[in-house]
């Protein structure tokens, strides 16, 4: 590697943003398939630390209990939400926003000019973004979509990660134009 482009805050942040990216994102699908029956499939971590069901299970949870407060009849299954009569979505893997999650969240590692403090307090507050939006889509999906003169035009993941990286690369400008105050020392 060359150190020069290394001590340079650009080519850090290349490689920072593509190495954390690369390793986040493919760490994702490695845990989905060793926690999916079939060649390398571990029943341990798929049974007791399978945070990918935990995320399903939770932006399910949620949606559901948004639309019951709505009025709605709902059906839920690992993989479903339905509200009676009115449309449903089925949750795969790629609902679930790992990709987007890993490139925000490399982003915002690899940025230089942040403080770690910073980027600790900014990672969180992008992921919960993110999640809101996604089960925001969820219910719109649910809700909509079998109506919508969208639907055979345009995927809605298109239309949603069109919408989402909007909003982030708006938040993301806002944190980095955003000067910390320095604080008042009597």
């Amino acid at each position: 590697m060359n150190l020069k482009f290394w001590n340079q805050p650009t080519g850090r942040f290349i490689i920072l943003f593509l190495g954390v990216f690369i390793f986040l994102y493919y760490f994702n699908l490695f845990f989905i398939g060793i926690t999916t029956k079939g060649n390398l499939y571990s029943s341990f971590l798929d049974q007791h630390l399978n945070y990918i069901k935990g995320l399903r299970f939770i932006l399910i949870s949620f949606s559901a209990k948004i639309l019951e407060w709505m009025g709605y009849q709902i059906i839920v299954s690992e993989f479903t939400l339905h509200a009676l009569n009115t449309g449903g979505i089925n949750v795969v893997y790629s609902c679930l926003g790992f990709g987007v999650m890993s490139f925000f969240s490399a982003f915002i590692i690899a940025w230089p000019y942040k403080s770690l403090k910073n980027k600790l307090l900014f990672i969180p507050l992008g992921l919960i973004v993110i999640q809101t939006l996604n089960i925001t889509r969820f219910i719109l999906i649910t809700l909509f979509w079998r109506k919508s003169f969208f639907r055979g035009s345009i995927d809605h993941h298109t239309l949603f990660n069109t919408i989402l990286y909007t909003i982030l690369l708006i938040l993301m400008l806002f944190w980095i134009n955003n000067k910390n105050k320095p604080s008042k020392k009597s």
